[in-house]
């Protein structure tokens, strides 16, 4: 058996407007939202009276998919220091390809996002950078060169 696709990644956050701010400037569409609780979805976290709200965001492309997560009940706890780097375990970032890293840190900016180290350019293929975002997240810009 193999899985089919992966289908989307999960961030819990504290600010669920401002990270989805964030992800729509980043250039992701809002593609539904929810207010999740009941048995079932308290069976699956192995928590007891989860209650949160979820949205979907989408790349332009269709193709991948972000749950940004607010918890209401039980309350989110941090699992690592909010400056967590790369060299952390666990999940570390999402990438993203961007046209323009420049002009897609300026606007992160503008959403509270901070370059973790530097803009870098690897070879002739890429320029590359980590920014941290909503609740800590580190995320990956790529913009392809030539």
């Amino acid at each position: 058996m193999t899985i089919q696709r992966m289908d989307h990644v999960s961030v819990v956050v504290d600010d669920l407007e401002a990270a989805i701010a964030f992800f729509v400037e980043l250039g992701m569409e809002r593609e539904g939202a929810a207010q999740i609780e009941g048995p079932w979805v308290d069976r699956i976290n192995g928590l007891d009276g989860v209650r949160v709200d979820i949205t979907m965001m989408r790349t332009p492309d269709g193709h991948g998919r972000l749950e940004l997560t607010k918890f209401h009940h039980p309350t989110a706890v941090s699992a690592e220091p909010k400056n967590a780097l790369g060299n952390t375990l666990g999940l570390r970032s999402i990438m993203f390809a961007v046209d323009d890293v420049d002009a897609t840190i300026a606007g992160l900016r503008a959403h509270g996002a901070d370059l973790v180290g530097e803009v870098a350019q690897y070879q002739d293929s890429y320029r590359l950078c980590y920014v941290r975002g909503p609740a800590g997240i580190i995320v990956a810009l790529a913009e392809e060169l030539g």
